[in-house]
């Protein structure tokens, strides 16, 4: 945990710097493919939002799970404001952020 917790620091302060940084031992994997964590938090968001139309769940912590990107549209967010889709979808997975570093929410309603 302690090398991941590594990776992960140096992946999110080289996004501050101005020269570009090389990440050594970075892992990089198949379109198809997804994390453990990925596939779990698509799983829980699955269950919670039935009607979701479109759900992508990224690992943006560079492998080690301790950030993720979620997009997700349903019309269970219709007539919400946006502040009201992410306290839903962050309490869909309040058992899942308590190990995370951070999380960026996207949401939508569909057309």
């Amino acid at each position: 945990m302690l090398a991941c917790t590594r990776l992960c620091s140096s992946t999110i302060f080289s996004a501050f710097r101005t020269t570009p940084v090389a990440a050594v031992g970075h892992l990089q994997r198949g379109f198809s493919s997804q994390t453990d964590g990925e596939e779990r938090i698509a799983s829980v968001l699955k269950e919670k939002f039935p009607l979701a139309s479109k759900l992508k769940v990224t690992d943006i912590s560079g492998g080690c799970g301790a950030m993720y990107e979620i997009h997700i549209e349903s019309s269970e967010f219709k007539g919400k404001r946006t502040v009201q889709q992410h306290q839903l979808v962050n309490q869909a997975l309040k058992e899942e952020i308590q190990s995370m570093h951070g999380l960026r929410i996207f949401t939508n309603i569909p057309k």
